[in-house]
C-alpha cells in the first residue's frame, strides 16, 4: 500500500530519532499518544515493524531505518523550501543570516551597520562557526568561506577579499625572548597553534611545516588570540585581530594570506535580501 501520510512518516523518523516516544512528541509538540498511533497505524498499513518496543524506549528495524533515513531528508527539504519561499516573498526584511569564521567578526561587522541604516525592517545575524553551515538547507543566507574557491555546484561563488596575515606577539613576550630579526631567528621562538585536525589555515600549514615549536594550541581562535597576548608565544592574526596590545613581528606573506568568498545558494542569490547584503559586503571590502 502506497504511503501517503507525512505526518506519520515525519513521526516515525522523530521516534528512530529520540529513541523514545516522549522525546519525538517533545520535538513534535504533540502528545504522546498520538505518536503511538501515528507509528502504529503506519506499521498496519504497511504490514511490517518498524520499532522494536523495550522498556528503554523504540529501536528501529532495519526498515525502519530505511524509513526514518526518507524522513529526515524530506524534513530536511521541506526547510528548505520554507527558507527559499520566504527569502522570495519578504524583500528586504525579516532575519538574514550570514555565517563566517570568528575571526573575520570586524570585518563583517560595518556591512551589519549598512544594512540595518539602509533596511530597518531586517534582522542582520552572525553566525560564527566552525562548521560549514548548508545554504541548500536554509541555514544561512550568505556565508562567508575562507580557503580555496568553494566548489558547490548549487552556489553562487564570488572572491570577495584577500586577508592579510602577520605574525604578531605581546610586548611581554618579546621582552624576554627578543625579537626575531629573520627566518632564521624564528627557530629559537615558541608558537601559538592550532588544535584542529588537518587545519587548512596556510599560515597553520606554514607553521607546522616549519616545525617551529608550538607552546600553546586551541581549536578556538579567540583563545588563540589571547594566548598571544598573554605572552605565551608567538601567533598568526588576521588585519581584524591587530590591536595595540601587540606588537607584528612579520609582516604579512603571500604565502600566509587568506582568500576570502561570498557564498549563495542559486535559489536565493537573486532575492533583494540577499543581494543587499552582498551589496553592503562589497562596499566595506573589496578583492
Amino acid at each position: 500500500m502506497a504511503i501517503d501520510t507525512w505526518d506519520e512518516v515525519r513521526t516515525a523518523w522523530h521516534v528512530a530519532r529520540a529513541g523514545t516516544v516522549s522525546g519525538a512528541a517533545e520535538s513534535l509538540g504533540v502528545h504522546h499518544a498520538t505518536v503511538i498511533r501515528h507509528v502504529d497505524a503506519l506499521e498496519a498499513r504497511l504490514g511490517i515493524k518498524l520499532f522494536q518496543r523495550h522498556a528503554k524506549g523504540y529501536t528501529p528495524t532495519e526498515s525502519g531505518a530505511a524509513l526514518a533515513q526518507v524522513g529526515r531528508t524530506t524534513e530536511e527539504q521541506f526547510a528548505q523550501l520554507e527558507a527559499r519561499l520566504c527569502g522570495l516573498g519578504h524583500g528586504v526584511s525579516g532575519d538574514l543570516v550570514i555565517t563566517a569564521l570568528p575571526e573575520l567578526i570586524d570585518l563583517i561587522l560595518p556591512a551589519m551597520s549598512r544594512l540595518i541604516d539602509d533596511y530597518p525592517s531586517l534582522r542582520p545575524r552572525l553566525r560564527t562557526e566552525t562548521r560549514v553551515l548548508r545554504l541548500e538547507y536554509g541555514e544561512a543566507h550568505v556565508a562567508i568561506r575562507a580557503g580555496a574557491q568553494p566548489s558547490e555546484p548549487d552556489n553562487v561563488v564570488q572572491l570577495w577579499h584577500r586577508c592579510p596575515v602577520g605574525l604578531f606577539a605581546s610586548p611581554a613576550y618579546l621582552a624576554r625572548h627578543g625579537r626575531p630579526e629573520s627566518d632564521a631567528d624564528l627557530k629559537n621562538h615558541l608558537f601559538i597553534g592550532d588544535d584542529t585536525d588537518g587545519s587548512r589555515a596556510p599560515f597553520f600549514r606554514w607553521l607546522n611545516a616549519q616545525g617551529h615549536a608550538q607552546s600553546f594550541r586551541s581549536n578556538e581562535p579567540v583563545a588563540q588570540r589571547a594566548a598571544i597576548a598573554a605572552g605565551l608565544g608567538m601567533g598568526f592574526l588576521f588585519e581584524g585581530q591587530m590591536g595595540p596590545d601587540l606588537v607584528q613581528v612579520m609582516p604579512p606573506r603571500p604565502e600566509w594570506e587568506v582568500t576570502l568568498w561570498l557564498v549563495t545558494h542559486v535559489d536565493l542569490h537573486r532575492t533583494p535580501k540577499v543581494q543587499a547584503a552582498l551589496a553592503a559586503l562589497k562596499g566595506g571590502t573589496q578583492a
